[in-house]
């Protein structure tokens, strides 16, 4: 029994001090190589997927992926700035330069896509979605210029005139379902939508005031808010998180409930499950993992933090402190399983839910208030 209570002791003051660290913020030197290794494996898997054929689109470009690409066009800029980079890396410029055609060639490029190859309505869901993920994609690169560049100007057009001014997703925008979760599924509109307001409030330049878009923007707040109540738990994160980037999106009282929703899930070891999230089923009938993973336990922590939660907060403290304790040594990631069937963890796909969930955790760990 003196054993057992040392031994829990002694895991109490470890994550005491693994959270007063990363409360203080990523200055230290056990922090920085935690964020440099984080880097190096979201740079080689980005580099990765630029070069892997089922990635190659028309005139010569890539798919935008949600899993991979996505998370790291919104987590390298914040390790660029913590790790004092003052260049982009090869693989970000080959994905900023892939983007920006795309966007030029609006007109020109296919889909993602097309109907004529995967049926209807893949080429509406496909230009709805490349539509959002490239205004996430340029208005983050040009955050941290401080300056909106006429691409991101052109991506925000493309992205605004497929915007649903009618019926269920009035305010949102076609999505690619493909039946994977979480994020080309039957919900995932909303996780689009709050993508969408993600790009609008981190464009510089006081973008979201334009008066062009204001009608616009008064649609998506309103889309987003009517959701906040129901949707699932992963989505109402991702609102959470979006509304700290653009005002209006949700109500004190949502924002407070969503904040209760996550903290009721959070697991003694101070993380988070997928499982937890949302009524996932995989297709090969195998069960979901229901232990804390990075994905979920990255999301979470940084929804937490854009609500409003401090750093130093108890519940905020516990979750940093599992992602400290939990970033594999070997290859700088934060594993998650795969929601839709049983993949080899070692595989370059069996990868794809650990890509976006090593950029969450690199979010949550730099977030600041």
């Amino acid at each position: 029994m003196r054993l057992k209570l040392t031994g829990t002791l002694i895991g109490v003051a470890i994550l005491t001090f693994t959270a007063a660290k990363f409360a203080q913020g990523p200055s230290s030197t056990s922090s920085t190589s935690t964020l440099r290794a984080a880097a190096s494996y979201l740079d080689s898997r980005l580099e990765w997927w630029e070069h892997w054929p089922n990635a190659a689109r028309d005139h010569d470009t890539q798919c935008v992926s949600c899993h991979t690409a996505l998370p790291y066009a919104m987590a390298r800029p914040a390790l660029h700035r913590v790790l004092d980079e003052p260049e982009p890396t090869a693989a970000e410029r080959m994905m900023f330069a892939n983007v920006v055609k795309r966007v030029t060639l609006w007109k020109e490029v296919e889909p993602f896509y097309p109907d004529q190859t995967r049926g209807l309505p893949k080429t509406s869901e496909s230009r709805g979605t490349e539509s959002v993920l490239n205004a996430v994609v340029l208005a983050a690169r040009d955050a941290s210029s401080n300056v909106l560049s006429d691409d991101t100007r052109q991506a925000f057009a493309n992205m605004w005139a497929l915007q649903f001014k009618a019926g269920d997703l009035k305010g949102a925008w076609a999505w690619l379902n493909f039946h994977l979760e979480p994020w080309e599924s039957n919900e995932s509109a909303y996780f689009g939508a709050s993508l969408a307001a993600i790009a609008a409030g981190t464009a510089p330049g006081n973008y979201a005031a334009a008066p062009e878009i204001q009608d616009q923007l008064k649609l998506l707040r309103e889309y987003l808010q009517k959701g906040a109540d129901t949707e699932r738990l992963f989505n109402r994160a991702m609102v959470l998180w979006a509304s700290s980037k653009l005002s209006g999106l949700i109500t004190s009282p949502q924002r407070q409930a969503i904040i209760d929703a996550v903290l009721a899930k959070q697991h003694e070891d101070g993380g988070w499950s997928m499982s937890d999230l949302g009524t996932w089923k995989r297709s090969d009938s195998t069960p979901l993992e229901t232990s804390s993973d990075g994905y979920a336990t990255g999301l979470m922590a940084l929804a937490l933090q854009s609500g409003g939660l401090a750093r130093t907060d108890a519940r905020v403290s516990r979750a940093l402190s599992w992602l400290s304790m939990h970033q594999d040594s070997k290859t700088g990631m934060w594993y998650a399983a795969s929601l839709n069937k049983q993949r080899d963890p070692a595989s370059d796909p069996g990868k794809f839910l650990s890509d976006a969930a090593t950029a969450y955790a690199v979010l949550a760990l730099v977030e600041k208030h």
